[in-house]
């Protein structure tokens, strides 16, 4: 999930920031990419700790819903990748059943799409974007 984050420069010539969808999650660095180096860390341990309380992780939205918050004019925007299957917890096996012609199909498409890994990497991700949109 690409998280937008808002940067401005400190009187001391440093930088300084924080996530608008991650509340409380804030930044700072010497440099830009300290500061976004430091943005991604940040996002990483709040998320985190929210996964491990059981807690909902923070959708990112688009940087036009914050454009005009009051807290965000006269810097920069910059976006944070942060993947969020990381905190989904450990993996676990479980059997199911497809006809044979769609696993075939699922199997055919994997291998000429390797971003997805495997026929269970492919299935993980359709089912977290139809839960993004639920």
């Amino acid at each position: 999930m690409r998280f937008p984050v808002y940067l401005h420069k400190t009187e001391d010539n440093s930088w300084s920031g924080f996530v608008p969808d991650v509340e409380g999650c804030f930044f700072a660095g010497k440099s830009v990419d300290d500061a976004l180096r430091d943005a991604f860390n940040a996002i990483d341990v709040h998320v985190e700790s929210l996964a491990d309380a059981g807690k909902a992780i923070p959708k990112a939205a688009d940087i036009e819903t914050h454009i005009y918050d009051e807290a965000c004019q006269g810097g920069y925007w910059a976006f944070v990748e942060i993947d969020l299957s990381r905190y989904e917890g450990k993996a676990v096996k479980l059997n199911i059943t497809l006809p044979q012609n769609l696993l075939s199909k699922i199997d055919s498409y994997v291998e000429s799409h390797r971003e997805y890994g495997s026929r269970s990497g492919f299935l993980a991700e359709l089912a977290r974007k139809e839960l993004a949109n639920a």
